[in-house]
């Protein structure tokens, strides 16, 4: 953690009231102790200094939903999905997350953390500070354990906060295919308790050919448990109940919703569960994009996650994502930037998180703009001029003045 003078700042988006002009923030000790306009900063001291000549600055992008760590890719299956193959045709193909599966396994820690690194640093250099990592690539334990310890060491080693979950329950195995009470079980029994020390959450996909509702509350049980909260694929390819479980359990977030509806988006605002957006996949799958602003209208806290995987949703700059949600989803600018910032600190729990206010993490983007209007004006350009993680620059010119 590191002292910064940020300076020159022609519009400062705090997340905390309205948007500043001619501002400056300082960071002491990697946290934020000043943001306010120039006119009443405090002294520099000997803290280096970030001159923005007039940049936009916003907290820095809190990415709540990536499966980062995998072998292979999926670039066959993309092409037959653009010819039109279902999600289901690629399955029967052998395609989908079960080859993916059968990559992983196959890959070393070291390969995956090598592999899993480079798209880490993409992200930084696009302006993400904080990641959110699940595992669910191996689906046995040995290789569970060893995405979520490669999930722990890119935290350790990058620049960047991350949060893990474990995703066992992301699709039955084949050794398994014709016995999904003995792979929950297994679950259950001996990979989360194994996997709870590596983990911040749980999470299942509840979803047709997936994993029900039923067996999601049994998992999910058995990792509270374990002290591991709940997050929930829910409603990613038609309504199977998803939303309303995570509302039931007190779920941190329940993630993609392209399906919900209005009363489970009532249920979620009446639980507090934040709603995971990821415009991205419901992009490359030609579907429907979550309901957004119907989600907003009914006091559910929104965020948006890239999903980066290799199957669905490719995607590692959050800025592309926003660019997504406030073209094809409806939302406004100033709720997409929340929502990739605050709201995805919101569905990690991580109340120091995701804005620029006095005590908050000195986690900042400045770009290479005016305002935060031009993410989505630019969604082919990387506007992050620099990326700061706790008071120190980490992507863009690393030497301020």
């Amino acid at each position: 953690m590191s002292d910064l003078f940020v300076t020159g700042i022609g519009h400062l988006t705090t997340n905390e009231g309205e948007a500043m002009v001619d501002a400056v923030v300082k960071v002491e000790d990697g946290s934020v102790v000043y943001a306010g306009p120039g006119s009443d900063a405090p002294d520099q001291g000997p803290s280096p200094r970030v001159e923005c000549e007039g940049r936009a600055v916003l907290p820095g992008f809190v990415d709540s939903h990536t499966h980062l760590v995998f072998a292979g890719d999926r670039a066959g299956e993309f092409s037959m999905k653009m010819a039109g193959a279902s999600y289901a045709d690629v399955a029967k193909s052998g395609g989908g997350i079960l080859s993916t599966v059968a990559a992983t396994r196959d890959a070393s820690e070291d390969d995956l953390f090598v592999s899993a690194a480079i798209r880490v640093r993409r992200m930084i250099a696009a302006g993400t500070t904080t990641v959110e990592i699940k595992s669910g690539y191996g689906l046995d334990l040995e290789t569970e354990l060893r995405l979520l310890r490669v999930a722990t060491r890119i935290g350790n080693e990058l620049p960047i906060t991350v949060r893990t979950t474990f995703l066992g329950a992301h699709f039955v195995p084949p050794e398994f295919r014709d016995d999904r009470g003995g792979y929950v079980d297994l679950l259950i029994d001996e990979m989360l308790p194994a996997a709870a020390p590596l983990a911040d959450y749980c999470d299942v996909f509840v979803e047709e050919g997936a994993f029900s509702v039923d067996e999601a509350r049994r998992i999910f049980v058995a990792a509270k448990g374990h002290g591991l909260g709940a997050r929930v694929h829910a409603e990613q390819l038609a309504h199977c109940g998803g939303a309303a479980l995570a509302a039931e359990i007190g779920a941190v977030s329940a993630d993609h919703l392209d399906h919900i509806t209005e009363g489970d988006a009532i249920a979620l605002a009446d639980a507090g569960v934040v709603a995971v957006l990821v415009p991205g996949a419901s992009y490359m799958m030609r579907s429907p994009q979550a309901p957004g602003p119907m989600l907003i209208q009914h006091g559910v806290s929104v965020a948006l996650a890239t999903d980066c995987n290799p199957g669905t949703s490719y995607f590692e700059s959050t800025g592309t994502v926003i660019s997504l949600a406030v073209v094809q989803m409806g939302l406004t600018t100033e709720q997409a930037i929340h929502a990739a910032t605050r709201g995805g600190a919101l569905a990690l729990g991580m109340e120091g998180h995701g804005a620029i206010t006095t005590g908050s993490a000195g986690d900042l983007v400045v770009l290479d703009a005016p305002s935060p209007v031009h993410i989505p004006y630019r969604p082919g350009t990387n506007l992050a001029w620099k990326t700061i993680k706790a008071g120190r620059v980490v992507a863009g010119d690393q030497s301020p003045g």
